[in-house]
């Protein structure tokens, strides 16, 4: 079988939808015609393709034989232009993201440029309500630059960083050498959701667009 027929059949046997191709498709699942929009899309090769929310109410499973088949496709060359409400999804494919609120685009950028202007979240726990304040004022303010956030329940101070240098030996030692009583540290990278909720302030759907390399570099 070759043409439009033989690739038609490699697209359902890819996307699992082989053994439902003699029913009819408004007997399929939602998840199921999802995989079809996509396969139909696909059978000719589009140098450009758009994805409405293609994964939305997908199972895992489902999720990512659509996220493969967008890589394949932009590693061959096709440009995609995914619009998604899962900000993982678009941290794991996109080359390029606008995040778009209220209906404009507030910021583009990569996935790193973004996460470059919201900082890493540094978070430390202390033993007791004395050296919270030391923490705070004597160690994270001056590691981070920016002005502590204090949970006085758990005993912890959280700070945002641009400083791409500071690491968790550093951060552990400077509070040691500080005298802080210290039971727990962390540095966590920003995730988009971090982003879009810093940036915008509100919720909403941002938009990917996936190059090959070639037209990366151009």
């Amino acid at each position: 079988m070759g043409g439009a027929a033989g690739r038609a059949a490699d697209l359902l046997e890819r996307f699992g939808l082989t053994e439902a191709a003699d029913r009819p498709a408004s007997g399929w699942s939602g998840g199921m015609r999802r995989r079809l929009d996509l396969a139909v899309s696909l059978i000719r090769r589009p140098e450009v393709l758009f994805l409405d929310e293609p994964t939305t109410g997908l199972d895992p499973a489902s999720r990512a034989l659509i996220w493969d088949a967008v890589r394949e496709l932009t590693g061959e060359g096709t440009t995609v232009l995914l619009t998604t409400q899962y900000l993982e999804e678009a941290d794991r494919l996109a080359d390029d993201i606008a995040l778009v609120d209220r209906g404009r685009v507030a910021h583009t950028g990569s996935p790193a440029e973004l996460k470059a202007l919201v900082g890493t979240h540094a978070e430390v726990v202390v033993a007791d309500a004395d050296a919270l304040t030391a923490a705070a004022a004597g160690v994270l303010d001056r590691l981070t630059g920016s002005q502590p956030s204090l949970d006085r329940e758990r005993n912890a101070a959280a700070a945002v960083t641009r400083d791409a240098t500071l690491t968790l030996p550093h951060l552990v030692r400077t509070l040691d050498a500080a005298g802080v009583p210290l039971l727990d540290a962390s540095l966590r990278p920003p995730t988009l959701d971090d982003v879009f909720l810093r940036l915008t302030g509100s919720p909403g759907a941002p938009t990917g667009r996936l190059t090959d390399d070639k037209e990366r570099a151009a």
